[in-house]
């Protein structure tokens, strides 16, 4: 899957939630698709790094302590 897939993915996702909002004004949007975004990411990543918190931050381009505190909020770990 390349970035324009997951682009497209995205751009399509938007739209169908603007269509489900049948005009109303949406509410803090961005706080929402990074949400909707981030924990699926940190699943996938931690999996493939095969719950190596070092290698994932790495892959992410955050830094260890980033990713655990991340990791934390979305109680991906305790």
């Amino acid at each position: 899957m390349s970035k324009k897939h997951i682009e497209e993915c995205v751009r399509t996702s938007l739209e169908g939630y603007f269509k489900d909002l049948r005009g109303t004004e949406p509410d803090r949007m961005h706080e929402m698709l990074v949400k909707a975004v981030e924990k699926p990411l940190l699943e996938v990543v931690m999996e493939h790094a095969e719950q190596n918190q070092s290698k994932a931050a790495q892959w992410l381009g955050l830094n260890r302590n980033t990713l655990r505190k991340k990791l934390l909020e979305h109680k991906l770990i305790k």
